[in-house]
């Protein structure tokens, strides 16, 4: 199948006419023409399939409303073709083990186990190439016996090294985050400043605690290799700390200052789309248009909001010293070096034929999605790439 007359984003270039065959699943040759017998894609943008390495999405789907528990078929299955309207060809889904959260029942040990196990039976039903992201709250020892389980089972591809207290990472700006527990969750002040104040206590840990239990889940995921990112890095010494355990990526980094000193380490560093569409952090932490500006923006993740990635690439392509091929590569070929995919995240031939068409127009707009060559989203505004013909 040759997809024809598209402006084909490449690793380090665009080329404003050209056609991609894909073959066999795989991206077969690339030409600087229209070719008949295509699919006539009318100058479209071919950008190749997002990669998201952190995506908050499933419990949203699995409980649309507190204490409303949707099927977790249905949920997965909702999930996924979201996903696949969205560009989204590989998600890592990033699922939470913890003995109290917001979320209650939905990061228990349990619950998380068998959204996990679930979500592995049944990959090979789903639109797109599912991974899991499992977030691991250090403060929280008892999880490692159920996440070396899951490790050795081969049921994790990614492992986040998180830490929630408030008092520090995302949420070391205490007041703000009591202003912001009282208007969420409907609190005086007073009640709101009970919460965290529970939490912090919660969360306190032994320094020697909290370093045999880094040692022990960093010593698993080398066993088993298993890539390691660090959440909300807030000081070059903690990302120092993540370095040494063999980190690869400093995930939603807090500070300018922590962001570079990943970079100086060689770890990749991670920011949310929407963060980057919307030009700052929702809660009022480094902004991934400032880090992008000051070139320490490697990857972009969906984070909590999946359709923001298109735009988002979009939106860095006006800064990006290499334009949208620049920008492109932080939602595709980044993400797919860190992570050691290296079957995917460029339109090179020999690659997976994970493909985004896409226009440009305004905030921009999926038209179609294929994963592995086979079309899993259309949104029906182009001939051939009907759903029903990738079957």
């Amino acid at each position: 199948m040759w997809l024809s007359d598209v402006r084909a984003v490449l690793p380090n270039t665009v080329l404003e006419r050209a056609s991609i065959l894909i073959e066999d699943g795989l991206i077969g040759e690339i030409v600087e023409a229209p070719v008949r017998g295509g699919i006539n894609c009318k100058g479209l943008l071919l950008l190749p399939g997002f990669i998201d390495m952190h995506g908050d999405m499933i419990e949203r789907e699995i409980e649309p409303r507190p204490r409303v528990h949707m099927p977790m078929e249905l949920g997965l299955r909702d999930l996924d073709r979201n996903l696949a309207g969205c560009g989204i060809t590989t998600a890592y889904a990033a699922l939470s083990f913890s003995l109290s959260s917001t979320y209650g029942h939905l990061r228990s040990y349990d619950h998380t186990s068998s959204v996990i196990r679930e979500l592995k039976r049944m990959r090979g039903r789903l639109l797109v190439d599912h991974k899991i992201h499992a977030r691991f709250e250090i403060t929280f020892p008892k999880a490692l016996e159920v996440i070396d389980e899951l490790i050795a089972e081969g049921s994790v591809d990614l492992i986040s090294l998180t830490d929630h207290t408030p008092g520090q990472g995302q949420y070391r700006d205490i007041e703000r985050l009591i202003d912001s527990i009282a208007a969420e969750k409907g609190l005086s002040q007073s009640e709101a400043a009970d919460t965290v104040a529970r939490r912090i206590e919660a969360g306190c840990r032994p320094e020697q605690e909290l370093a045999a239990t880094l040692s022990a889940i960093s010593k698993t995921c080398r066993v088993h290799h298993v890539a390691m990112a660090s959440h909300d890095d807030d000081t070059p010494r903690k990302v120092g700390m993540m370095a040494a355990l063999g980190v690869v990526i400093s995930e939603f980094p807090v500070t300018a200052e922590a962001a570079d000193a990943a970079r100086s380490r060689g770890l990749r560093t991670a920011m949310g789309a929407p963060n980057a569409l919307r030009g700052e952090s929702y809660s009022g932490n480094l902004s991934a248009r400032e880090a992008h500006r000051a070139g320490l923006l490697d990857i972009l993740a969906a984070d909590y909001h999946p359709s923001a990635m298109l735009p988002a690439v979009l939106e860095l392509a006006r800064t990006d010293p290499r334009g949208l091929a620049g920008a492109a590569r932080l939602a595709s070929a980044n993400a797919a070096e860190a992570l050691r995919l290296s079957d995917r995240g460029e339109i090179t031939p020999g690659k997976r034929a994970d493909l985004v068409l896409a226009d440009d127009e305004g905030i921009g707009h999926v038209i179609a999605t294929f994963s592995a060559g086979r079309v899993v989203y259309s949104n029906g505004h182009l001939a051939g790439t009907a759903c029903a013909n990738a079957a």
